[in-house]
């Protein structure tokens, strides 16, 4: 792929790994380093959270325009896989599906498949059907829960069971079998997206990088200075402060966290984490779960199916579908 200098953005180095974005925030670097190479860092909003991308390489304009490259390849996911466009695969499957089969990129297909298979490993507890749940709850323009007469109808639906991933005249294609269902893949195309623009950093021979998409995160390579990456994990009770470091190389982390989107009502949070089967968002005394995997979208995906479980019964779940993965429950 080839890629052209960008020329005229100046950012403060400093900044690099201080400032950090969604449920991470990520730690400085030594000042030895900043003499040594360029750090470049990028903050835009995408997928209905902010992404920040953080590249260091001894050429800055390089640096950036292979910014400019990951941005674009997450802009293409995004273009393909949000619920929020009418003209995307997700978006024209959820206008049409329940009706006829709808076709879809081999990459929404393959997305779907993964979180499908997610369902399947959590016995429902992801579900990325659930998107008339979401739509219901709308935490964050709502101040108080929907009427229980609207949520009751969309519980214990199991609408993962009910979505049909085949083929329409040789293309991919999907079909619903209710029309209460909703494609939602939020919780797993931001994984993916990552994981596409990490491989285009890649194919840039781009050694050292951290892309961040709200709470998934990928660190490419490892830190300049010669060790892994060090990112911390924001504390669920004080967003301006680090509950736990964590030290990456060729690693994906996904942290969710129910305070991140929310409202509160009569003292209680509701989250943007929804429970399948109350329809509603999931109560637990975790406020926050992190999962370490090799892929971002297997992070991203299992972050969610275990959210509010333990470690143990959280492993036991995560490991069905990828055995490399780690969690890391937070009360």
């Amino acid at each position: 792929m080839r890629i052209d200098p960008f020329v005229g953005r100046t950012n403060s180095r400093r900044e690099f790994l201080t400032l950090g974005v969604g449920l991470f925030a990520a730690l400085t670097l030594p000042a030895a380093v900043f003499r040594r190479t360029t750090l470049a860092r990028r903050t835009v909003p995408l997928m209905g959270t902010i992404a920040e991308l953080q590249v260091a390489h001894h050429d800055e304009r390089y640096a950036e325009a292979a910014i400019d490259a990951a941005i674009a390849e997450l802009q293409r996911v995004e273009r393909m896989m949000s619920r929020f466009m009418a003209t995307s695969d997700v978006g024209r499957a959820n206008l049409g599906a329940a009706r006829e089969a709808v076709t879809v990129s081999a990459e929404t297909a393959e997305v779907l498949r993964t979180a499908l298979a997610w369902s399947e490993a959590s016995n429902g507890r992801f579900d990325p059907a659930v998107g008339a749940v979401s739509e219901l709850w709308d935490v964050v323009n709502r101040n108080a829960p929907p009427a229980a007469d609207a949520v009751r109808p969309l519980a214990q639906r199991g609408f993962w069971r009910q979505v049909d991933v085949s083929t329409l005249r040789g293309a991919p294609a999907i079909r619903f079998a209710s029309s209460d269902l909703h494609l939602d893949l939020g919780a797993v195309a931001k994984g993916y997206g990552i994981d596409r623009a990490t491989q285009v950093l890649r194919d840039l021979k781009i050694e050292h990088a951290i892309i961040t998409v709200g709470g998934d995160l990928y660190a490419l390579g490892g830190s300049p200075e010669g060790g892994p990456w060090t990112v911390g994990i924001r504390d669920p009770h004080d967003v301006r402060a680090v509950v736990q470091t964590l030290e990456v190389r060729d690693r994906a982390v996904a942290t969710s966290g129910d305070y991140e989107r929310f409202f509160r009502w009569h003292g209680v949070r509701y989250h943007h984490l929804m429970d399948p089967e109350t329809a509603a968002p999931r109560r637990t005394i975790y406020h926050s779960t992190t999962v370490l995997a090799s892929r971002a979208m297997d992070a991203d995906a299992a972050s969610t199916s275990v959210f509010g479980l333990s470690r143990g019964a959280a492993l036991s779940i995560a490991r069905r579908h990828a055995l490399d993965v780690d969690v890391i429950p937070l009360t």
